[in-house]
């Protein structure tokens, strides 16, 4: 049988459930996932450090986790090298698991972590709770509610707990991209590589602008961005330069702040496979379609407070937050969903050919000159 434990929330709310992961109590802000699968690569995206996922889905666990496979510097299925996330939350945990691909079981990788997991929970329950009240701190605890303090993870920098502590390097193309790391997840990294760039992958407050490099990306990530205004100076003064820049999640957050703009935390963050986006009818370029998308974020861009030279690129269809921005007259565009998905729908790839493109218009029109 397995252990009882509790999950606590600040507001008093208790929900008992049993262990199927590491037995060690911890605490962190409590978010919920709508996904219906690919618990592997969201428990090892970076943007989930310092909280506790629930994930909506009822059963998880049956397909159970794929081999820990590094290929040239990048985890073959995982989103990094590690679990991020704090802590695990599900309704009914699969004990059996069939997959082809499959090596271990969910609770034994969250053991070979020291991750703890709680099933058995209303997670209906759990995340109307969240929907009302907003995401709530919350802890797991296995003997007594005071095992372990209440901690708020936006109070502190995330991003410098995920990022690269060096400089790293993949491919060998033909262009130069510098990757700033705020947490970035890997398939990024691979879809970049699917092109003729080679790519520097710099920490989070690395001066990269002391680099010769053809095209700026700025990577997903954990947290509030307010942490990270070194990366925005950064960002700021490689704007200077004129030479593309693509941002994604936490990317577009600090694009935005390069460009004036102030950002604020969401009442509950968008995590999961169907977030609906919308193309700014004012882009034009593909007659305003509509995407659904992959996202993991808490905090959003105040796009009332962005500059005049910049317009919204993207919109979230369910609560019309901003979903991403562009220069009106230079190659800067940003999204704030993931288009390298990882899990979830692929349909905004098309944004990797954007910035491709953008870095041989440059190069065709420095040339010119």
């Amino acid at each position: 049988m397995d252990k009882k434990l509790t999950l606590v929330l600040e507001n008093g709310v208790n929900f008992d459930g049993f262990s199927f992961g590491y037995e060690k109590p911890v605490a962190g802000e409590v978010v919920f996932n709508t996904a219906m699968v690919g618990y592997p690569e969201s428990l090892t995206d970076p943007s989930y450090a310092g909280q506790i996922l629930a994930v909506t889905y009822p059963l998880v666990g049956n397909y159970g986790v794929p081999e820990d496979k590094i290929v040239d510097g990048l985890s073959e299925f995982y989103e990094s090298e590690k679990i991020q996330v704090t802590g695990l939350i599900i309704s009914e945990y699969s004990h059996q698991y069939s997959h082809w691909n499959a090596t271990k079981s969910l609770g034994e990788w969250l053991k070979e972590h020291q991750i703890p997991g709680i099933y058995g929970i209303d997670t209906r329950e759990l995340t109307k709770l969240i929907r009302e009240k907003g995401s709530l701190k919350g802890k797991i605890v296995f003997n007594s509610p005071d095992e372990i303090d209440f901690s708020d993870p936006s109070k502190e920098n995330q991003v410098a707990k995920v990022s690269c502590e060096e400089v790293l390097r993949y491919g060998n193309g033909s262009k130069t991209v510098v990757l700033v790391d705020c947490g970035v997840k890997h398939n990024i990294l691979r879809c970049l590589l699917r092109y003729d760039v080679n790519i520097v992958r710099v920490p989070w407050n690395y001066d990269f602008n002391t680099l010769e490099y053809d095209g700026l990306f700025i990577s997903n990530g954990p947290g509030d961005p307010e942490h990270c205004e070194i990366t925005v100076r950064n960002i700021r003064k490689a704007m200077e330069t004129g030479k593309p820049i693509c941002g994604i999640c936490m990317g577009n957050q600090l694009l935005a702040k390069a460009g004036g703009a102030s950002t604020y935390k969401l009442k509950y963050g968008h995590r999961g496979h169907n977030q609906p986006v919308q193309e700014n009818p004012a882009y034009g370029e593909t007659g305003a379609k509509c995407f659904i998308t992959s996202q993991n974020h808490g905090y959003a861009v105040d796009i009332k407070t962005l500059g005049e030279d910049w317009e919204e690129l993207f919109i979230n269809m369910n609560d019309g937050t901003n979903e991403g921005i562009r220069h009106k007259t230079k190659p800067f565009f940003s999204a704030q969903f993931h288009p390298e998905a990882a899990s979830g729908p692929t349909d905004t790839r098309f944004l990797f050919d954007k910035f491709i493109e953008s870095i041989e218009k440059h190069e065709t029109s420095t040339q010119k000159k």
